[in-house]
């Protein structure tokens, strides 16, 4: 499923503005983000909050040592050259059965990934979101295994899965 959804933090667009211009209440934003149902969540591979940028940010110049358009899109077809190699499929589309194969991680990768399926509440679907989520980043990194970090950013990608007490 390609799923590309942009969803405001809170009610009003403003939390965690650094202007303080969010005035809406725990119990508001709580409602407001209960709106989208765990069921649903779980199909979207990965959330993120993206903050609000300074203006003066978009007057500086680039960053000379980011990579530029070319250098990544250079990464992102040797990564899906390196699925279609290994599996006759971009990660996204294995099944679970494929992702025990293809998603192998090391004893301290399981370890993370349980503490997180633990402390988040991941159903047996986010779970595997996050396995092929970490075979890409680890394809990005041209690794063969799945390593922690690979994991880690993985898991990083899943903010709405947070439960409001964690």
């Amino acid at each position: 499923m390609n799923c590309k959804k942009a969803t405001r933090r809170c009610p009003c667009g403003y939390l965690g503005d650094p202007a303080g211009r969010c005035r809406c209440s725990a119990e508001q934003i709580q409602r407001y983000r209960a709106r989208v149902s765990g069921p649903l969540l779980d199909r979207i591979d990965m959330h993120i909050e993206v903050p609000a940028l300074p203006r003066a940010v978009f007057r500086q110049s680039a960053n000379e040592s980011a990579p530029t358009s070319a250098q990544v899109r250079e990464r992102v077809i040797l990564a899906r050259q390196r699925q279609i190699a290994r599996d006759g499929k971009p990660a996204h589309q294995l099944a679970p059965k494929e992702i025990e194969r293809s998603c192998v991680i090391d004893a301290g990768a399981t370890a993370l990934l349980e503490k997180a399926a633990t402390q988040l509440g991941l159903s047996a679907r986010a779970y595997h979101r996050i396995l092929k989520v970490a075979r890409t980043i680890a394809d990005l990194d041209a690794s063969e295994h799945i390593g922690h970090a690979h994991l880690g950013e993985a898991i990083s990608y899943r903010t709405l899965d947070r439960r409001p007490n964690n």
